[in-house]
């Protein structure tokens, strides 16, 4: 079983044990406090990856809703609130870009997201080919060295496997949370049946239940998130942390003439997803997408901002996870905030029509 973190903007505990989550007021010293211990957050991700570097850092400055337009959820049926976008484990962050990337672009798109209102990072290093366990990123995150970052709000499990009792699991997540190294704990890519087996057990034995799920959710894959996951979430609480958005990049309008020598699907860890564009599926989602622009243009926005609105427009979702290779592409994809309001219900059922995709829910049958 692999694990990751998710860390969010929070007050960290001190030596004086202080409450970690008492309220920010507004005051200057309680202000500059909070500011400071989000940019500890935001630095120590950096630092966990080698990414950081005190030299030339951009300062960070206070970000609010009002000033960014960001949105924020309240993570499942939980108390922790966490931005609508948050900055994911496909982006420069991750162990392969960084060899690939210089290393000041992962300090941006860091700063970016952070000067945008983003509180809430995924440091999941799952996709790193093996190359890096998630573990050590955990470990690195938990000894903080003098930024003193010492836990982190959700830990995230990956599906188990079949040979991992579920009661070894759960004990092993209310163990983490117990011993202070997280506040929550949370499933990444489990069934609907796996997660209330977790709950079940956890009820049974007195320990403690996942909040959300970390699940894959854009145009083109929606069973889960609105179908499974309300269902989960009105009987035990249990909310949606989302990626993906841009389905591996097949929704950035870049595969629309096939496979660009410059794009992830021409790398050859990647066939699995040049095969899926270029099948015959992909070309309808392709053409499907075409049809899409002039509802973007309508919008006055991209067909990416359209499509991580449609995400947000979802109330069940708590915070969509963006997965961002340069500074341009991750502000483009912040522009999605901008394009949310404009995600009526005419909108959403024109977008629906051509997708032809909407997935039934048992009220659906119902009604």
């Amino acid at each position: 079983m692999q694990v990751s973190i998710a860390c969010t903007e929070h007050n960290l505990k001190g030596r004086n044990g202080d409450d970690r989550h008492s309220k920010q007021n507004s005051s200057g010293g309680n202000v500059v406090n909070a500011a400071r211990a989000r940019f500890r957050t935001v630095a120590i991700i950096a630092r966990s990856l080698g990414t950081f570097t005190p030299q030339h850092h951009i300062s960070l400055k206070e970000s609010t809703a009002k000033q960014t337009g960001m949105k924020y959820r309240n993570l499942g049926k939980s108390g922790l609130r966490v931005s609508c976008l948050g900055l994911g484990k496909s982006t420069s962050i991750t162990f392969t870009n960084i060899l690939n990337l210089c290393l000041f672009v992962a300090e941006q798109l860091m700063t970016i997201a952070y000067e945008n209102g983003v509180n809430l990072f995924d440091t999941a290093e799952v996709y790193a080919a093996g190359k890096r366990s998630s573990l050590v990123i955990t470990t690195k995150l938990y000894w903080g060295g003098k930024l003193q970052l010492e836990y982190v709000d959700v830990v995230f499990a990956n599906r188990p496997d079949n040979n991992t009792p579920m009661e070894e699991i759960v004990r092993a997540m209310s163990y983490v949370i117990n011993q202070g190294m997280a506040m929550y704990w949370g499933t990444s890519r489990w069934s609907a049946m796996e997660i209330m087996e977790a709950y079940s057990v956890a009820r049974q034995f007195n320990m403690i239940p996942p909040v959300c799920e970390q699940a894959e959710y854009h145009l083109f894959q929606r069973e889960k998130v609105e179908v499974q996951l309300p269902e989960l979430y009105h009987k035990i609480g249990v909310g949606a942390m989302t990626w993906s958005p841009l389905a591996c990049g097949i929704i950035s309008g870049k595969y629309e003439n096939g496979v660009p020598e410059s794009a992830r699907a021409s790398l050859k860890c990647y066939q699995w997803l040049k095969d899926k564009i270029l099948s015959e599926d992909g070309r309808k989602q392709q053409s499907k997408l075409k049809d899409l622009l002039p509802i973007a243009e309508r919008l006055s926005c991209t067909l990416p901002q359209l499509a991580v609105a449609w995400c947000l427009r979802n109330e069940g979702v708590s915070s969509v996870l963006l997965g961002s290779s340069n500074p341009e592409q991750l502000v483009e994809n912040l522009g999605a905030i901008q394009v949310l309001p404009k995600m009526t219900s005419h909108i959403v059922n024109e977008i629906d029509n051509i997708l032809g995709n909407k997935p039934f829910s048992k009220k659906d049958y119902r009604s």
